[in-house]
């Protein structure tokens, strides 16, 4: 080899070390930013770690009035994972399983499980993986939750039988039960309500690159793609609502804020599009993210209402 082509294969040895080295720290980077639960997410949410406005200050119902009982599963990966299980008074098979959404917690749901139990539903509140009382180190904006969803549905059938069992999930929760949908489920599985949910990971993700940083998907989301298949165990472009819903059998109510700045309104009618079963979608003039139930639940809660009464009979 001539000493020209040995000093072009070192140059270009080491510029591939360091595009190499540069795209571990940025791909490592937006991983702890968005993956890792135990990194701040004031990046993203500001001072607030919760899930923007999903926050709920009045727990109280769930937690010191409902009568609930503290339930756990384990996941396929051995992670024990917990959910807040509460009768209805008036016994019923009537179960509605109700999702959280981005770094927040089941019991932050009191107020929709309220309602939801106050229509007559058993009430199933979970922690997602690596939130609330739920293990995990890793976030699994719904991908890898599906599974766990999907093992809770399976814990209410096993206990009831005769169970009839409505989704309500709300922002990475909303784009949880819709990746649910997609999966082959027991026939128990009546309807979904998707509040505020994403089309795909590798779409919020690269929505919120241009809204924080003003940055382009490409190579930033490539990069944190490898790294969070590395780490996590799953690829972002694989975590995808729309390509599930494409497949559901379940009906689906869409519900969302058009002012939502966080996961933005158009992925509603993406999803709505493309949905292969029932569907029926909900706009909120006003409502922001998560809080649709909050500026007018009149029309929330009555379209929830006439929507699940027409599958779920009990």
């Amino acid at each position: 080899m001539s000493k020209k082509k040995k000093i072009i294969l070192t140059i270009s040895i080491l510029l591939l070390i360091v595009i190499l080295s540069v795209g571990g720290l940025v791909g490592n980077y937006f991983y702890n930013l968005a993956i890792n639960p135990f990194t701040s997410k004031d990046m993203i949410f500001g001072e607030d770690d919760d899930d923007s406005l999903e926050v709920e200050a009045d727990v109280n119902w769930l937690l010191k009035n409902s009568n609930y009982i503290d339930s756990y599963i384990t996941s396929s990966d051995n992670l024990k994972l917990h959910a807040y299980e509460v009768k209805n008074e008036n016994e019923t098979n009537k179960w509605a399983i109700v999702v959280h959404g981005y770094t927040s917690e089941g019991k932050l749901l009191s107020s929709k499980a309220k309602h939801l139990y106050d229509m007559g539903y058993n009430i199933l509140v979970p922690d997602l993986r690596s939130h609330g009382s739920s293990e995990g180190d890793y976030i699994g904006m719904g991908w890898d939750d599906r599974f766990d969803i999907i093992n809770w549905i399976n814990y209410v059938v096993k206990n009831n039988p005769k169970s009839e069992i409505a989704l309500h999930g709300t922002s990475m929760g909303s784009a949880t039960v819709l990746m649910v949908s997609g999966e082959k489920l027991p026939s128990n599985v009546k309807a979904i309500v998707a509040d505020c949910g994403y089309t795909s990971v590798y779409d919020e993700f690269s929505y919120q690159l241009k809204q924080l940083f003003n940055l382009p998907a490409f190579p930033i989301m490539n990069v944190s793609d490898i790294v969070t298949h590395i780490r996590a165990g799953y690829c972002l472009n694989d975590a995808s609502a729309i390509d599930q819903v494409k497949k559901s059998t379940t009906p689906i109510l869409y519900i969302h804020g058009d002012k939502d700045d966080f996961v933005p309104y158009y992925m509603m009618d993406e999803l709505y599009n493309v949905t292969n079963s029932e569907k029926e979608k909900l706009t909120i003039e006003g409502g922001e993210h998560a809080n649709s139930d909050l500026v007018n639940p009149k029309l929330y809660w009555s379209t929830v209402n006439n929507f699940l009464e027409k599958y779920i009979k009990s």
